[in-house]
C-alpha cells in the first residue's frame, strides 16, 4: 500500500502566539507589532509575510514564518547600536554577520516554545536558505566556526554556544 504524501507546514508566528513571541523578545528589549491578517507588514526587506524591522521593533502578522521572524530579531541583535538607531528594513552588515545572524536564529529556537532548533532548521531548508553544504543542519553543525566565533567575540554568546540575551553594544 502506498502512503499518502504528506505536505510540510513552515511553522507561524500565530503558531506561538502573541504572548510567547513579546515575552522572547522582551529578553532584548525588543517589541512586536502584530499586524492584522491583511496588512502589508511594515519595514519587510522581502515583502509578505516576511517579517519587518525598524529600530528595536520588529513587524510580524499570523501568517509570518518563525524562521523569518527569527532571522530579522538576530539582525537587530547582531548589529551595532548605531546602525541598529537608523534601522528601516535592510539590516546591512557583511557576509560574516549573516552567518552569524543565521547561527544565532538557531540557537535561539530553543528558547521558544514549541520551536526549537530541529525544526527550525527543517523549516529554513523549506524556505530555501543555501548553505554551501547543502543543508542547513551540515552548515550550522560542520561550518559554522567562524560564525559561532563572531558572536562569541561580540558577546552574544558565551564561549558554551549559549545566548547571552542582549543586544550586541559596540
Amino acid at each position: 500500500m502506498q502512503q499518502a504524501a504528506t505536505q510540510y507546514e513552515i511553522q507561524r508566528v500565530s503558531d506561538l502566539g502573541e504572548a510567547a513571541v513579546s515575552s522572547f523578545l522582551a529578553r532584548y528589549d525588543l517589541t512586536v507589532e502584530w499586524l492584522p491578517s491583511q496588512a502589508r507588514i511594515t519595514a519587510s526587506f522581502w515583502g509578505d509575510p516576511e517579517a519587518g524591522i525598524a529600530g528595536q521593533r520588529v513587524y510580524v502578522r499570523d501568517d509570518t514564518p518563525v524562521h523569518s521572524m527569527l532571522h530579522e530579531v538576530c539582525h537587530i541583535i547582531c548589529m551595532n547600536s548605531t546602525r541598529r538607531e537608523h534601522l528601516d528594513r535592510d539590516a546591512g552588515g557583511d557576509d560574516l554577520e549573516e552567518s552569524a545572524v543565521c547561527y544565532l536564529q538557531i540557537v535561539l529556537a530553543d528558547f521558544l516554545p514549541a520551536v526549537g532548533a530541529d525544526r527550525l532548521m527543517a523549516d529554513m531548508d523549506c524556505w530555501g536558505y543555501s548553505f554551501r553544504l547543502g543543508s542547513t543542519g551540515r552548515w550550522f553543525y560542520d561550518d559554522a566556526d567562524d560564525a559561532r566565533c563572531w558572536l562569541i567575540e561580540k558577546n552574544l554568546l558565551t564561549k558554551t554556544g549559549q545566548p547571552v540575551f542582549r543586544l550586541r553594544d559596540d
